[in-house]
């Protein structure tokens, strides 16, 4: 893992278009922790990473670029992506959310850009600019205060839930800078219609008993939420993550992320009747300066 193009900007302007693809990501992935919270009500938690990875590879299926083969040699690399990157996280996730609230977990989930600017430097022996880790402390230092700000009465989180997160996010801050060659070279959507696949296999072992379960009922509630979890969260919107990640760089392209917890905090005030207080509207302003500042390529010497 020596290439010298993992974990490194583009020369490629971080323009209204690469804003518009990081809202998109940021919209669907601060959506997906209040649909995990509807569908463990009603199903066991190994059915949540099974649905979406099913319905997941079944939106990217409808895509004809994603149909394409790779080749036999890579094959290990992309199902190691797949079990690392998806099967792993998707099943924390929900897990974690069993005793970490929605909104806490979106908050948990913002720190992704910071171990990705850790994973880009171990990754490629190169030590992150001053200016970068600033623009990254400062997106924590807001993220912390949305957290602070956003947990109400009778909310909060395990020790257990927090680690199951942490190394959630640790899956995708190393595995985004691990697939951008692969995506550079077949595509960013037959990478991923391949991870899925992987992922999809690896997580049966834990859905059939989930499916049998007593713990899983079937609602239409959590079908729809599944559905839009799989499709949206897990179809279009990694297709729009890769694609940004090819576009503007490993770091660059999880800006959206850092926007996740502002969707989480605003859903779970509507929905889940969280209260939010002046600290985590603070918090949110600074997390956009983080973002901005983060957007900034660096400056490559010769």
């Amino acid at each position: 893992m020596n290439s010298p193009i993992l974990g490194r900007d583009t020369d490629q302007h971080f323009g209204p278009t690469e804003w518009g693809m990081s809202t998109m990501v940021a919209l669907s992935w601060g959506a997906s922790f209040l649909f995990i919270a509807i569908a463990i009500d009603h199903v066991a938690t190994g059915v949540v990473p099974f649905a979406r990875l099913a319905f997941g590879a079944i939106a990217l299926a409808c895509f004809p670029a994603a149909r394409k083969r790779i080749d036999r040699s890579d094959m290990k690399r992309v199902a190691m992506l797949g079990l690392v990157a998806m099967t792993i996280p998707f099943y924390l996730y929900p897990l974690a959310e069993q005793s970490v609230s929605s909104s806490i977990t979106g908050m948990i989930n913002g720190s992704i850009p910071i171990t990705t600017v850790l994973a880009a430097a171990i990754l490629t022996r190169r030590a992150p600019s001053g200016r970068r880790i600033l623009a990254v402390l400062i997106g924590f230092s807001g993220i912390a205060l949305i957290s602070f700000g956003s947990v109400g009465d009778g909310k909060g989180a395990s020790a257990h839930g927090v680690i199951f997160l942490l190394a959630a996010t640790c899956c995708y801050a190393f595995t985004s800078i691990m697939s951008r060659e692969m995506q550079v070279k077949y595509g960013t959507l037959t990478v991923l219609l391949w991870q899925e696949l992987f992922a999809l296999l690896f997580s049966l072992p834990l859905a059939i008993p989930a499916l049998l379960s007593d713990e899983t009922t079937f609602t239409w509630s959590a079908f729809f939420a599944l559905f839009v979890l799989g499709t949206v969260g897990t179809g279009f919107a990694y297709v729009v993550y890769g694609t940004l990640m090819v576009r503007a760089g490993a770091v660059r392209g999880v800006i959206g992320v850092f926007f996740t917890p502002i969707v989480a905090t605003i859903l779970g005030l509507v929905f889940l009747d969280e209260s939010v207080s002046i600290i985590a509207v603070v918090g949110m302003c600074i997390v956009i300066c983080g973002a901005y500042l983060t957007s900034r390529p660096e400056k490559v010497t010769a």
